[in-house]
C-alpha cells in the first residue's frame, strides 16, 4: 500500500487527520516525496502571523461573500442596517425616556440611546456571525486547509458596512439636536477598536464552543439579550454606585457604550476607572479566545 492511500483509507476509516499525516511521514518522509505536510502550531499561542497575511485575500472573499449573502434577495437590503437601530431606538424611547422617564444625563433621550445602541447593535450582530461561523462553513472545513481564525474574524469585519450605514443617521441626528462633540469625538475610532476587539475575542470563545457543543446557539439569544441589559445602553452607569463602578467595567461593552456616548456628545465623561477596567478585561477576553480556538482548531475538523 502506497502512503497515499495509506492516508487516504485512514482519513476515510475515521482517523484523525494529523494523525494520519503523522503515519505517513513516519514511513515515508514529506521532504522525499514532495508531500506538504501540515499540522497544527505546538503551544496554545503560536499562531503564524506570516500565514494569515498570506491569506488576506480569503479574507477579503470571506467578507465580500457575508455581505452579500446578508441582503442578497432582500427588498430593501443594506437599509436593514439602519432600520432596526431606528425601530430599537423608537420603542426604548417611548417606554424608557418618555413613559419610564430614565435619566439620560440631560441629553435628549433619543440620541442618548442612539450613541449607545450603535456600538451594540454592532457588537451583537458580529458576535452572533462569528459564534455560527465554524459550523456554517464545515464543508469547506473539512475538505482544505486555512487559518479557520479567518472565519470568526470576516464576521467581525463584515459588521462594520451596518455600523457605517447607521453612523450617518447619529451625525444626523447631532446635528438636528444642536451638540457640539468637541475634541473627545477624537477617541472614537479607539471606541470603536475596543469594539471590535471584543466581538472578535469573544466570538473565538464562543464559536469554538458552537462548533464542539451544538447547545450555543440556542444560549445565544438569551446571553446577547442579557448582555445588552448588562450593559448602558438604555441607561446611564451613573446609576450604578461609584464604589462598584470598577465591577461593573469588567463588562467590557460598558466602557465601549459610555465612551460613544462621551465622544459624540461631549457630556458625561466615563469613569476612569470603569474605562481601565473594560480594556483590560477586553485584552483577558482576547488572549483567552485566542488560547482556546488555537486549543481546539486541530480538532474543529474532526468534530465540526
Amino acid at each position: 500500500m502506497t502512503p497515499e492511500t495509506k492516508l487516504a483509507a485512514e482519513v476515510s476509516a475515521g482517523v484523525p487527520a494529523t494523525a494520519a499525516a503523522r503515519a505517513v511521514e513516519s514511513t515515508f518522509p514529506a521532504r522525499e516525496a514532495g508531500i506538504t505536510v501540515i499540522e497544527p502550531g505546538r503551544g496554545w499561542l503560536s499562531w503564524n502571523l506570516r500565514e494569515l497575511g498570506e491569506y488576506r485575500e480569503l479574507l477579503y472573499f470571506l467578507v465580500w461573500r457575508e455581505i452579500k449573502v446578508r441582503y442578497k434577495q432582500t427588498v430593501i437590503g443594506a437599509g436593514w442596517a439602519l432600520l432596526q437601530p431606528v425601530m430599537t431606538m423608537a420603542v426604548f424611547s417611548l417606554f424608557f425616556g418618555r413613559l419610564a422617564h430614565m435619566p439620560s444625563g440631560g441629553l435628549p433621550y433619543p440620541i442618548f440611546f442612539y450613541c449607545a445602541v450603535l456600538p451594540w447593535s454592532y457588537f451583537a450582530g458580529a458576535l452572533a456571525g462569528a459564534t455560527g461561523s465554524l459550523v456554517e462553513h464545515q464543508r469547506v472545513i473539512t475538505k482544505i486547509y486555512f487559518p479557520r481564525v479567518l472565519l470568526p474574524l470576516s464576521s467581525v469585519v463584515a459588521g462594520l458596512l451596518d455600523f457605517a450605514i447607521a453612523f450617518v443617521l447619529l451625525v444626523g441626528m447631532i446635528f438636528y439636536y444642536g451638540l457640539a462633540p468637541g475634541a473627545a469625538v477624537l477617541w472614537v475610532p479607539a471606541f470603536l477598536l475596543l469594539a471590535i476587539v471584543t466581538a472578535f475575542g469573544a466570538g473565538l470563545w464562543l464559536s469554538a464552543l458552537n462548533a464542539l457543543y451544538r447547545d450555543v446557539r440556542y444560549v445565544m439569544p438569551f446571553l446577547i439579550q442579557f448582555w445588552m441589559f448588562a450593559s448602558p445602553v438604555a441607561y446611564p452607569s451613573s446609576l450604578v454606585p461609584e464604589r462598584w463602578q470598577w465591577l461593573y467595567g469588567l463588562n467590557p461593552m460598558a466602557g465601549v457604550i459610555e465612551g460613544f456616548r462621551w465622544a459624540f456628545t461631549g457630556q458625561a465623561r466615563p469613569d476612569g476607572a470603569l474605562l481601565a477596567v473594560s480594556s483590560a478585561a477586553v485584552v483577558a477576553m482576547l488572549l483567552g479566545g485566542l488560547a482556546f480556538f488555537r486549543r481546539v482548531e486541530g480538532t474543529i475538523a474532526d468534530v465540526v
